[in-house]
């Protein structure tokens, strides 16, 4: 089984929060605050990057992003963008910005979007295929335009004349772009344009069939793609917790609710959303639908759908699964999402082999080596200690 440094990214909830699907019951306000908490967690924790999505029920990424860069040191952000949405000459200065702010730590994720009602009420009433053939015209300005070019484009959709990016961005030649799809037009465009192709979390047969796909296509563009899966996660301390976790997670659902969420969700050209929607049926007795790989999240959420259940050792089993297609790195995200970003961390860290850069700050100025060996575990970040017994000696070791 893979045990390749793997990226592992947590997710900014910026369209809610709370500990039951569907419910207000023990929702949380999403605001600055916590959203800081949540971003300050993963920072601290060795989480590589957080997502932040788009569409009408979320907050606007950029702003979102913008006004975290200052309060972390390491994190990177995987801004969502949507391409018909916003010129891509204005799309490049915006990257180039927070790029450069955040000393570059900006990572692109390009969503050409499914939802028939979401993109009508932005103004897009692009098809499926045009939405994809708009993508390709604006990724391949968007490109041009950060790598330093004076860019003339007279596309079907895309027409500049004389666009330049002045100031480039700290990444080079673009920061890095994401971009999820199932489709074979979602394909092309991945294979096209972007440095990571990201699924949702599907069986791994599944997945290995698109991971190939794309690979393929890719190959024939005469590029490489890296390859990435986004989940929801459901770690506790024993398989049995986690299985009561996952239940009590939709345990506020009732049919009706199911029925309406599922109708909704069926009025999409989403090709992604279709394969979401055929795991489950939208029968909640139904859910497990690959070892661990549990679909009750995709009953009332729309986009990623799919969550691996278990203990620490099984979900890092799971995931090495993944990586062994190809995969190095992952879009990670639980409810409340501040408590199980600390969950996971504990529970799974531990079994991982983690790519994530250390943190300049993990060993005090001037501390000897015994010092740091004391400190830190063997990738060099703090080692957790605990609090102290009686004032004095330092917290039992656990039983390994």
């Amino acid at each position: 089984m893979s045990d390749k440094p793997l990226d592992i990214f947590w997710f900014l909830p910026t369209h809610g929060d709370g500990r039951f699907l569907g419910s207000a019951e023990q929702a949380r306000a999403v605001d600055l605050h916590y959203l800081q908490q949540i971003a300050h967690a993963a920072d601290g924790l060795g989480y590589g990057g957080v997502l932040i999505p788009t569409g009408r029920s979320c907050e606007d990424a950029w702003t979102v992003a913008s006004s975290l860069v200052a309060t972390t040191r390491r994190l990177k952000f995987l801004v969502a963008l949507r391409p018909a949405t916003i010129s891509p000459t204005v799309a490049a200065r915006q990257a180039a910005t927070l790029d450069r702010l955040s000393n570059g730590r900006l990572l692109v994720n390009v969503v050409a979007g499914g939802d028939a009602g979401d993109l009508a009420g932005d103004g897009i009433f692009l098809g499926h295929d045009e939405r994809y053939e708009h993508a390709d015209e604006f990724l391949e300005v968007w490109r041009r335009l950060l790598a330093g070019e004076t860019v003339d484009y007279d596309g079907k959709y895309v027409k500049v004349k004389g666009a330049r990016q002045l100031y480039p961005p700290l990444q080079q030649p673009h920061p890095p772009l994401y971009f999820g799809g199932s489709s074979d037009r979602a394909h092309d465009t991945a294979a096209r344009h972007v440095e990571l192709y990201l699924s949702w979390g599907e069986p791994p047969e599944e997945v290995a069939r698109k991971f190939a796909d794309v690979r393929k296509r890719a190959e024939k563009e005469g590029r490489q793609v890296r390859f990435g899966v986004r989940l929801h996660v459901i770690p506790r301390e024993t398989e049995a917790a986690a299985w009561q976790a996952a239940d009590e997670l939709i345990s506020r659902l009732d049919d009706d609710t199911i029925a309406r969420a599922q109708a909704s969700l069926a009025n999409t050209d989403s090709e992604g959303q279709r394969r979401m929607r055929a795991l489950h049926g939208g029968d909640r007795s139904r859910l497990e639908v690959a070892p661990n790989l549990w679909a009750g999240v995709g009953l009332v959420r729309g986009g990623a759908g799919t969550a691996l259940v278990g203990d620490g050792k099984i979900i890092a089993e799971r995931l090495k699964e993944y990586a062994a297609l190809g995969a190095d790195t992952f879009v990670l995200s639980g409810y409340p999402h501040l408590e199980e970003a600390y969950r996971f961390a504990e529970l799974v860290f531990p079994h991982l082999n983690l790519a994530t850069p250390l943190l300049d700050a993990v060993t005090p100025a001037g501390a000897t080596n015994a010092t740091r060996d004391a400190l830190q575990n063997p990738r060099g970040r703090i080692r957790p200690v605990g609090e102290s017994i009686a004032n004095g000696a330092g917290p039992l070791a656990s039983a390994s």
